[in-house]
């Protein structure tokens, strides 16, 4: 009984954990930390989500136990959006599942998939669920650059043909968390392609589908001919409409591969508070201003970040999408790797923000920045880092000019 549990043994420490114990450790001194580091939207829901949800709360009907697919309405309403957003039929009852947050659906779908021994190809860096629900389901991971050019798709050939025994499945985000890189309908047509010859599952995580700034907005997947052959995706309204902690989210596609999350999840869950769900269709299928609004409220605290820590000495590239800035350590500090220089961060410019190592070893040199502090208190973290920065300057030997951060690309 002394001896970690299997799958415990498995997952690595967790290292966002000990940026946040610094945290907490400053805050209960009475510091004032601006906090860059988790992904927590802070705006309100919108009035009218709120408004529906008190109004269902009040039927005490809706306190029963819910289905655990997502009542229909909702799953007609996501059905809908799909289809304005994307161009995208989906059916409903057999192609939509709602969960948990789409963190839930993932982790529940490698679940349903994945065999002891079987190998999956993830993206490095990504978002840690991509990774360990599947190391939590037994499978074996191999890596792929987070990219959405010709090298790409040049290691995904590559880990087809020498990985043994052969991948079955294959992890996607974009927009993604966390470099924000977006993926084009010709990169998602070549791995529709490539995957249904291969006859590889692809899971395609589109969280951050309405955050985006430049160009055209983000498409799925799915919108490729052939695609729900061979895919699911993942979308959640956490983002979309400042609804976190509802924990609202769906898994689409590929009627195989929903009926398998649907059979797990009927032992695990009886689904989200009804009312939740109400009021989560209520947001599909209500007016849309209030994603434009907060979608507008991330384009300008970015504008302000990117401006704001340039001025500081610490030039970072723009996101084009998602509420998260990819930025490459400071040359002076790149001999501490991300989570030393995360720790420093907080410890002398009482801002937090999240190692890059923490979302895979290829995001070492690297540190995510939330967009989760308002203009006022991005602008006093750029102080507090350029005088953190000023500061290191006079006492390090042998500094490389800190602009020179602005010539490298992930």
């Amino acid at each position: 009984m002394n001896s970690d549990f299997h799958r415990i043994k498995r997952l690595p420490p967790y290292v966002f954990e000990q940026v946040n114990r610094l945290r907490a450790e400053a805050r209960a001194r009475g510091d004032d930390i601006i906090d860059f580091g988790m992904g927590n939207p802070d705006m309100p829901t919108p009035p009218h989500i709120v408004a529906k949800l008190i109004e269902t709360v009040r039927d005490p009907r809706t306190s029963r136990y819910s289905a655990s697919k997502g009542i229909q309405g909702l799953r007609r309403a996501q059905a809908s959006y799909y289809a304005r957003r994307f161009g995208v039929k989906l059916n409903p009852d057999t192609q939509i599942v709602a969960t948990l947050g789409s963190k839930e659906g993932f982790a529940n779908v490698a679940q349903a998939i994945t065999a002891p021994g079987d190998v999956i190809l993830v993206p490095n860096p990504t978002y840690p669920i991509h990774e360990f629900g599947f190391i939590m389901s037994g499978g074996v991971i191999r890596h792929l650059p987070a990219r959405t050019d010709s090298q790409f798709m040049t290691s995904l050939d590559k880990a087809m043909r020498h990985s043994v025994p052969k991948p079955s499945a294959l992890v996607l985000n974009y927009p993604s968390n966390p470099t924000a890189q977006v993926a084009s309908l010709d990169f998602y047509r070549d791995v529709v392609h490539f995957a249904k010859k291969h006859d590889l599952i692809v899971l395609s995580d589109l969280a951050y589908a309405e955050i985006y700034f430049e160009g055209e907005p983000p498409p799925s997947i799915l919108e490729i001919p052939g695609a729900v052959d061979i895919a699911v995706e993942f979308t959640t309204l956490s983002k979309t409409y400042a609804m976190p902690g509802w924990r609202m989210g769906f898994a689409v596609g590929n009627e195989r591969l929903i009926r398998a999350l649907v059979r797990v999840k009927s032992y695990l869950d009886y689904g989200a508070y009804t009312p939740i769900q109400v009021a989560a269709a209520a947001a599909l299928n209500g007016p849309q201003d209030c994603v434009e609004e907060i979608r507008g409220i991330y384009r300008r605290r970015r504008d302000c970040l990117v401006d704001a820590l340039t001025r500081a000495g610490w030039p970072i590239p723009s996101p084009p999408a998602t509420m998260f800035a990819w930025a490459p350590i400071p040359d002076m500090f790149a001999h501490l790797g991300s989570l030393e220089f995360a720790k420093l961060l907080l410890e002398k410019a009482a801002v937090a923000v999240s190692p890059g190592v923490g979302f895979g070893e290829y995001g070492e040199g690297y540190v995510r920045i939330a967009l989760v502090e308002n203009e006022q208190r991005i602008r006093q973290a750029a102080r507090n880092i350029r005088k953190f920065i000023t500061d290191s300057a006079k006492t390090l030997h042998n500094v490389i000019p800190i602009a020179s951060t602005a010539n490298r690309t992930f």
